[in-house]
């Protein structure tokens, strides 16, 4: 049984091919939502969409492709009729285990572009829609790396804290809107994209989390779906991390 119910809700998910993206897809459709899965995976997109059935779509979206970005949300939102939620999920890490010498300024380009661009471009595309809901949800991805200032990982964290102020801004721009704009800051979590990092950066989560065991992406599911519902509409401008107690915020 489901605990928090989404039934009639229209969600939009960046990134939701794999990893967490594909554990929010799963949970939302399990909880009773619409959900579009995007992604530049298209057959793992696609794939997903299928098993998932009905109340599932595949949407193609590039978010380092402004074109794409509307495109992409225009079709999301004529699949599912609207959209009352969005999950800015996607996002790359690209400059793990270098220094702030070793990065390449490409590098650097890159990861702003698909975190923190794209999550301009995805929110302001998705806003007309959000807004005709009535009661839009924006969740943004955000990570406790930007909490604790995880070091060898520049690019991402610095991205990771220009999430979290634009969250506060948006929250404030959208809120005539009645469109609230919330972030989830997860800890390290079992992923395809985390399999790079190094043992003793797991080690070192696992130790200093008050509960002390590996996160999954199903620990996220919860917090982001609660953010969705209409009950979290007096909630906005907020940073939630769930990390098992690594960082207490």
């Amino acid at each position: 049984m489901n605990e928090i119910q989404m039934q009639g809700r229209r969600v939009l998910v960046t990134g939701a091919a794999r990893g967490l993206g594909e554990s929010f897809a799963r949970a939302l459709v399990a909880a009773g939502a619409q959900v579009v899965i995007s992604d530049v995976l298209h057959e793992q997109g696609q794939a997903l969409a299928r098993e998932l059935g009905e109340a599932a779509h595949y949407v193609p979206l590039d978010l380092l492709d402004a074109a794409s970005v509307q495109a992409g949300v225009a079709a999301a939102a004529h699949k599912l009729g609207g959209l009352d939620g969005l999950i800015n999920n996607a996002a790359i890490t690209n400059s793990g285990g270098k220094t702030l010498g070793e990065i390449s300024i490409e590098t650097w380009d890159r990861v702003m572009d698909v975190n923190v661009r794209g999550t301009w471009l995805v929110t302001a595309a998705a806003r007309t829609h959000l807004a005709a809901s009535g009661t839009g949800r924006v969740v943004n991805l955000a990570s406790d790396t930007a909490l604790w200032g995880a070091p060898r990982l520049l690019a991402y964290v610095a991205s990771k804290g220009a999430v979290i102020a634009m969250t506060r801004t948006l929250a404030r721009e959208l809120g005539a809107d009645n469109i609230t704009v919330n972030a989830i800051a997860p800890g390290l979590t079992l992923v395809e994209a985390t399999a790079y990092v190094p043992q003793e950066r797991h080690a070192h989560y696992l130790q200093g989390r008050a509960i002390q065991r590996p996160q999954v992406p199903e620990d996220v599911n919860a917090a982001a779906l609660f953010l969705l519902t209409r009950a979290s509409g007096f909630i906005t401008g907020q940073l939630l991390p769930v990390n098992g107690g690594f960082v207490l915020n």
